[in-house]
């Protein structure tokens, strides 16, 4: 069975957020050398925060290095601990523009559907940054910004044949620029880091099994 391919994401600064912490995690985790991680491809990217950026670069991505999962990243200024996303609602915000200065006319991705669900592997995630001392949670609110449109893709290019076998979002709080814990949260650049192996590592493992299943 040929190696994994992992397409790790994050996002840019938006209007609210000059400073998103997503793309250094990812840039971290992509580089990362462990033996656990000899035969997977970890591919990076960071989306700009529109739309417009979504819609265009994740089809691509996906065509172009068909991944076998997607650990997906994104900025939850208002929390102070990690939350890993259990489905996208199927609502978006008519209210805040996005990175270029765009405003949806409609509060739904895709009328007359039901949330998305990711899968039960986001409890397995959840434990796995646990385990490494840090504050995470599930959660059922992706919002109605990027992050939650990003989600409600990725999901549905895990639906897609061909497509990838498991997706997962994980919001992560704000941090300094220098990495030390923003007021009121505990949470640094290290333990993030820490924190986003444990779930990759745990993501690689579900998938490894998916394949296997799928091959029998």
């Amino acid at each position: 069975m040929s190696g994994l391919r992992i397409l790790i994401t994050g996002f840019g600064p938006f209007p609210g957020a000059p400073y998103n912490p997503t793309p250094r995690l990812v840039d971290r985790l992509v580089k990362l050398r462990r033996p656990a991680f000899d035969d997977v491809v970890r591919v990076g990217h960071i989306f700009n925060v529109s739309y417009r950026a979504v819609d265009r670069d994740l089809p691509a991505l996906l065509a172009q290095h068909r991944p076998d999962a997607l650990l997906m990243f994104g900025l939850a200024a208002s929390t102070r601990h990690v939350r890993i996303e259990t489905r996208a609602r199927n609502a978006i915000t008519t209210l805040w523009p996005d990175a270029d200065k765009v405003t949806l006319r409609h509060d739904q991705i895709a009328p007359g559907e039901n949330a998305r669900t990711f899968g039960a592997h986001g409890a397995r995630l959840a434990r796995a940054a646990r385990l490494t001392g840090i504050d995470a949670r599930l959660s059922r609110d992706g919002g109605r910004y990027l992050c939650n449109y990003l989600c409600w893709r990725g999901i549905e290019a895990t639906q897609a044949p061909q497509g990838p076998r498991l997706a997962a979002f994980v919001h992560v709080p704000l941090l300094s620029r220098d990495g030390t814990a923003w007021p009121g949260s505990r949470i640094t650049a290290e333990q993030l880091v820490d924190a986003g192996e444990a779930m990759l590592l745990e993501l690689v493992r579900l998938t490894r099994k998916a394949r296997r299943v799928a091959a029998r």
